[in-house]
C-alpha cells in the first residue's frame, strides 16, 4: 500500500519532530518534507506534491492562511489541515475559505493527527476523480420523474426522528429497489453516520467548499455508499464546520438530489432556522414525529400552527413513535392535535438499542419485529409510492386548499 506523504509547515523546528514523532508508528503515513514558513511550504508543495499538507496558521513571512491560498490554486491536488493553538471560529471560518480541509487545535493525539490525513485523504482522492473528469460527463441527463423529499422534523429533541429517518430510508431502499439518499441536517449534532456504522472521510460541510453551484456528479462523490443500497451525505464532523453550511447550499443540494434520486430522506435539527424553513418548503412530505409525553405534545402543536402559516399543513403526517400502554392516549394526543395520527411505530427499547449500538438498522437485524413492520408501513403511509398521475391530482388538491385559505 503507498503510504500517505505528508508536508509539515511549521516555524518552529521542536514542533516539526513533535509531528514527526506522533507519525513514526503509523505505517500508512511518510512525512516527506518540512517546510519553516508559508514561502517555503508553497515551494515545496509544488516540487514535491505531497498527499496533504499540514499547516500552521502562524509562521513568518508568509502565514498559513496565505500559503494555503497560494497552494489551493497551484497544487489544487494537495489536501491542506491547518494546525493552530487558536481554536475561536473566525480562525478556522479563514482557514476553510482560503482552501483547508480540515482545523486541528493544538494540543492533538497522534490517534487525532493521523485520522485527521487520512480522512482528508481519502476526500481529497475523490474530489481529485471529480476534478479529473471528462467535460463529457457533465452532460446532463435524461428527463426523469423528480424525486421524493421526506423531512423527519420535532423541535423536542429525544423523540427517535433519526432512528426512523435511518430505518425508512434503509427499507425503502429495500423495498423498493430505488435510488434512497438520507441527508443528515442535524448540522451540529448528526448521528446518523453512527447509526448506520459509516466512517465517512467526509461530509457535507466539505461538499459545500467545494464550488459555488453545486451538480450531481460532484454531490455523488461525497454520498457514501450504505450495505442496504442507500447513500448518505453525513452531517459535520464538529459544531465549527456546521456554520460552513448555509441555507442556500441546503436548497441547492435538494433541488440537485430531487432531480438525479428517487427518494431523499432529510433528517432535521429540532430547531427552527433558516435552513430547516427551507427544507420544510421543498420537501414533499413532512413526517413530523411526536412521543405520548406532554411537552412533546406542546411541541407538535406548536409546529402544526406553523406550518400552517408557512402553507406547509397539507404535507404534514403526524408519527407517533415509541407506543406503549403508558403516557398520554391516541385518541386525547389527536384529540388536543385536532387531527389524526398517520402511523404508530411501538416502543421496543431493546431492538432499536441494539440496532443503535452495533450501527445496523433493525429493519435489517431485526426485519420481523413489530417495529421493523411498523417502519416499512410508513412506506404506504406517507403516501410514498403515488404514480405521477395521483401526484398532479394532489398537487391541485392543494393548490385549492390554498386559495381558500386566503
Amino acid at each position: 500500500m503507498t503510504p500517505i506523504r505528508v508536508l509539515i509547515a511549521d516555524d518552529v523546528a521542536t514542533t516539526r519532530e513533535d509531528v514527526k514523532r506522533l507519525l513514526y508508528f503509523e505505517d500508512d503515513i511518510e512525512v516527506v518534507g518540512e517546510a519553516a514558513d508559508g514561502y517555503e511550504a508553497v515551494s515545496l508543495a509544488e516540487e514535491l506534491k505531497p498527499d496533504v499538507i499540514l499547516m500552521d496558521i502562524n509562521m513568518p513571512r508568509l502565514d498559513g492562511i496565505g500559503a494555503t491560498e497560494q497552494i489551493s490554486v497551484n497544487v489544487p491536488q494537495c489536501a491542506i489541515i491547518i494546525i493552530s493553538i487558536q481554536g475561536e471560529r473566525e480562525y478556522l471560518r479563514k482557514a476553510m475559505a482560503a482552501g483547508a480541509r480540515e482545523y486541528l487545535v493544538k494540543p492533538f493525539s497522534a490517534d487525532e493527527l493521523a485520522n485527521a490525513i487520512r480522512r482528508v485523504n481519502e476526500s481529497q482522492k475523490r474530489r481529485n476523480i471529480y476534478l479529473s473528469s471528462p467535460v463529457g460527463a457533465n452532460t446532463p441527463p435524461a428527463p426523469r420523474q423528480k424525486g421524493k423529499i421526506i423531512a423527519f422534523f420535532c423541535t423536542k429533541g429525544g423523540v427517535g426522528k433519526t432512528t426512523l429517518a435511518c430505518n425508512l430510508a434503509v427499507a425503502l431502499a429495500q423495498e423498493t429497489g430505488k435510488k434512497v439518499a438520507l441527508v443528515d441536517l442535524d448540522l451540529t449534532a448528526g448521528d446518523a453516520a453512527m447509526m448506520l456504522n459509516i466512517n465517512a472521510a467526509s461530509t457535507i460541510a466539505d461538499l459545500v467548499q467545494e464550488q459555488d453551484t453545486l451538480d450531481f456528479q460532484l454531490v455523488e462523490v461525497f454520498l457514501v455508499p450504505h450495505l442496504s443500497g442507500a447513500r448518505v451525505l453525513p452531517a459535520p464532523f464538529s459544531p465549527e464546520q456546521a456554520e460552513l453550511v448555509h441555507a442556500s447550499h441546503v436548497e441547492q443540494l435538494l433541488k440537485v438530489l430531487k432531480e438525479n434520486l428517487d427518494y431523499i430522506i432529510v433528517d432535521t435539527a429540532p430547531l427552527y432556522s433558516d435552513i430547516n424553513l427551507g427544507v420544510l418548503e421543498a420537501c414533499d412530505r413532512i413526517a413530523l414525529v411526536l412521543n405520548q409525553d406532554l411537552t412533546t405534545l406542546k411541541h407538535v402543536k406548536t409546529a402544526l400552527h406553523i406550518m400552517k402559516t408557512l402553507n406547509c399543513e397539507s404535507k404534514v403526517r403526524i408519527i407517533l413513535n415509541q407506543q406503549s400502554s403508558e403516557g398520554l392516549k391516541l385518541k386525547e394526543l389527536e384529540k388536543t392535535l385536532n387531527t389524526a395520527i398517520t402511523a404508530a411505530v411501538p416502543e421496543d427499547g431493546k431492538t432499536v438499542r441494539s440496532a443503535v449500538n452495533k450501527g445496523v438498522p433493525f429493519v435489517m437485524s431485526q426485519p420481523y419485529a413489530k417495529v421493523s413492520a411498523a417502519v416499512r408501513d410508513l412506506i404506504g403511509l406517507l403516501d410514498l409510492a403515488k404514480t405521477t398521475e395521483r401526484k398532479e391530482v394532489t398537487a391541485s388538491k392543494s393548490l385549492v386548499t390554498k386559495m381558500f385559505s386566503f
